[in-house]
């Protein structure tokens, strides 16, 4: 159903895909993509592509500077409208990503879950998902997290379907697109709380 809705769907996405990927490109100079290795269903790693948002402004050490520093103001559009997420679209024909689904986060939190946001695991990640249409990144790692296991325990089709009507009216929005007093989310260093 995934594949499905893609190609149905790429006649539409695929001019704007290609009006952002040139705006970046523009505004960003390229590469165009940004590649990072992200867990996936059962913890495997893959690579997820999506459109650039960052600079590579760096100190005089020839160090990157922090995320924060590097997100100009066309990279903050960019990501409230999520159009940074198109190239995802080739993760899910890759059978690597779902349309919905838990978002897919660095490997390296996979150590620092508990038992309960472990279930996150289970299932492909998505595109969009349960926290995403609740909050997005105006959560909390712990709220964000426990939707994403309420997301497994429930999981439904009609349930992704609510989601996906959910997304477009997010997406318009434009909601939670940015942590509450902070451009990026900070990295999620584990929960201290006891599995629920």
């Amino acid at each position: 159903m995934d594949v499905l809705l893609v190609l149905l769907a790429a006649p539409f996405l695929l001019p704007i895909g290609l009006a952002t990927a040139f705006m970046v490109a523009r505004r960003l100079g390229r590469p165009v993509l940004f590649v990072q290795v992200r867990s996936g269903l059962c913890g495997r790693s893959f690579r997820i592509l999506k459109f650039r948002s960052m600079t590579d402004d760096r100190d005089a050490e020839g160090k990157l500077l922090p995320d924060e520093d590097r997100l100009p103001p066309f990279g903050r559009r960019l990501r409230s409208t999520s159009l940074d997420e198109l190239p995802q679209l080739w993760n899910v024909l890759k059978g690597e990503m779902s349309l919905v689904g838990p978002r897919p986060l660095l490997p390296q939190y996979n150590e620092r879950y508990s038992n309960r946001q472990k279930l996150r695991l289970n299932m492909k990640p998505g595109i969009t998902g349960l926290a995403q249409v609740s909050g997005r990144n105006a959560l909390t790692w712990s709220e964000r997290l426990e939707l994403d296991a309420q997301y497994v325990e429930n999981w439904s089709l009609m349930l992704d379907i609510r989601i996906i009507l959910r997304t477009i009216g997010a997406i318009l929005r434009r909601s939670g697109a940015e942590p509450v007093d902070r451009p990026v989310m900070p990295e999620f260093l584990g929960d201290r709380e006891e599995d629920r």
